[in-house]
């Protein structure tokens, strides 16, 4: 397969450097998830689990049939290692969850080790702890974490590192003698002999390739792309479409309203009503996308226009701290773009940003409206040059910087930018990850995932609760509440969706007939007779 970007370290839990693709294959965890419900885990490294009623504590026994790649058993002094490293040096979504445990206990003769949880814990903190991906002591003990690193550690999953030039490719190879291959949650799973992962820094060079035969499956993101790009591929390339039941990424443009003029809603409200989602959709999309109205698209956890009286209920003791449409929500008529945009100016004009001369002003500084968007791929470029186009027509100046994967990463993850594209994706099971997203702390924290810089109490109540849900039903009205805060503050202008995973592939390559509501899994495909 390809890749575009590259890769630096094959260190995939630290924050320095970038790790080549699916170092998932190559680490096993406590416990594991698959992909057919929403969030359940069944046992692999931990052989059984004991919880406390309350969740306050959670007692892992460890499989005696584990072990690392090297032959050597995987111990209750692996996991420790593992868990405080992970929690000092990991990526911030572990740190924050492995932070929470306020004491371990081992029994090394039983091999079992208990965490137990002091304040701040919730209902998913076992589960996420549950998925822990173990190291190796004796390979990690004299490292540095948080360098970048080009040794292969000692490594665990279903498959190894067989080969790897650091930035160009990786080649994963099956582990023969893999000692978890018979677990019943393994079944059907991990079936190549070697998968090969290519870097390109040009998405077109590679999709010429993958059509000349050079590569075996390729993932398209472009709906553009899939529509005309494959007409003259070679016959032995099958097109096929997936449909899946998993939220769909909410991409959008994203306003860091950190600093002005994003700082006032009724800009963000003013520029949203500047992009043409008609066009776009029909020009860049040709029609087959769903516009975006939520940051869960494609599930049930997606808000409907008007909250139930359950949701009113919860959200009114925050009632000041909210907009009014919240409660007071509507069909809005449709608008055409002459309108939209008669609608956007007013607006600006009521922020104090006037016409003169043309360009859109401050009233009082006689600064010009203007920023920057950052973005890294193609397809977004076409969209952010028909929204230019409509902008100029406000008078508001907006500049497109394309970056490189790496520049793109840093600035990002340090909200170097007024305007970025990019999205948020979730699992049908939102928990505790919610609080990366949506909390104050995380504006104001780097490498979280609040892009746009949201902090309202209502919101951060609300994030920090979802982990505590006791019942679907009570989880999808946190998620209802969540995402119409998040929409009512004008926080992205939502782009397009459409809950089907495009996939060419050689075929000479099979795959299950039924797919899972997360969609297609590639480790359960395989290669028939005759693969090349």
């Amino acid at each position: 397969m390809s890749v575009i970007g590259t890769f630096d370290t094959l260190n995939p839990f630290s924050l320095k450097g970038k790790a080549p693709a699916n170092m998932n294959l190559v680490y096993d965890r406590l416990m594991r998830r698959v992909w057919d419900e929403p969030f359940t885990m069944y046992p692999l490294i931990a052989k059984a689990y004991s919880i406390a009623p309350d969740r306050s504590w959670i007692r892992f026994w460890i499989d005696e049939r584990a072990k690392f790649h090297d032959g050597s058993p995987i111990t209750v002094d692996d996991i420790e290692l593992s868990f405080e490293t992970l929690r000092d040096h990991g990526r911030p979504n572990m740190r924050r969850i492995y932070k929470l445990v306020k004491e371990t206990q081992i029994n090394k003769e039983q091999q079992s080790i208990t965490f137990k949880f002091g304040k701040g814990y919730d209902r998913e903190t076992a589960m996420i702890l549950a998925m822990m991906p173990i190291l190796s002591k004796s390979w990690w003990k004299d490292k540095d974490f948080n360098s970048t690193i080009a040794q292969t550690p000692l490594l665990n999953g279903p498959y190894r590192i067989k080969s790897n030039e650091i930035g160009r490719n990786i080649t994963y190879e099956r582990v023969r003698d893999y000692w978890a291959k018979d677990l019943f949650v393994n079944k059907g799973q991990y079936n190549f002999d070697t998968i090969t992962y290519d870097y390109f820094r040009d998405d077109t060079i590679a999709l010429e390739a993958f059509k000349k035969g050079d590569f075996d499956i390729r993932r398209e993101w472009d709906v553009s792309k899939w529509q005309s790009a494959y007409s003259d591929m070679n016959n032995n390339i099958i097109k096929e479409n997936f449909i899946h039941r998993r939220p769909e990424r909410a991409q959008g443009f994203f306003f860091n309203q950190r600093k002005p003029p994003f700082d006032d809603i009724r800009v963000r409200k003013a520029i949203s009503l500047a992009f043409d989602n008609d066009w776009v959709s029909k020009n860049l999309y040709h029609g087959e996308f769903n516009h975006t109205q939520s940051f869960f698209p494609n599930s049930v956890l997606a808000s409907n226009i008007k909250a139930s009286d359950v949701e009113k209920e919860l959200l009114l003791p925050w009632k000041n701290k909210l907009q009014p449409s919240i409660f007071n929500a509507s069909v809005n008529p449709k608008l055409t773009m002459r309108q939209k945009l008669k609608k956007s100016s007013d607006l600006l004009n009521k922020a104090g940003w006037i016409i003169e001369n043309g360009k859109r002003i401050n009233k009082k500084t006689k600064q010009k409206l203007k920023f920057e968007i950052l973005l890294t791929t193609p397809q977004d470029e076409k969209i952010a040059i028909t929204f230019q186009r409509s902008l100029e027509r406000l008078g508001v100046h907006m500049d497109i910087r394309m970056a490189d994967s790496a520049t793109f990463q840093k600035r990002k993850q340090s909200y170097d930018y007024d305007m970025l594209a990019f999205y948020v994706q979730f699992t049908l099971s939102p928990g505790t990850e919610q609080t990366l997203y949506w909390t104050c702390k995380a504006a104001d924290e780097p490498a979280r995932f609040n892009y746009s810089g949201i902090c309202n109490p209502a919101l951060d109540y609300f994030a920090k609760g979802m982990g505590n849900a006791k019942s679907y039903d009570d989880l999808m009205k946190y998620a209802h509440i969540i995402d119409r805060i998040a929409l009512s503050e004008y926080i992205f202008i939502p782009l397009f969706y459409k809950n089907v995973d495009y996939i060419a592939y050689n075929k000479n390559i099979l795959h299950p007939k039924n797919t899972p509501i997360y969609g297609a899994v590639l480790e359960s495909w395989w290669a028939v007779d005759g693969y090349k």
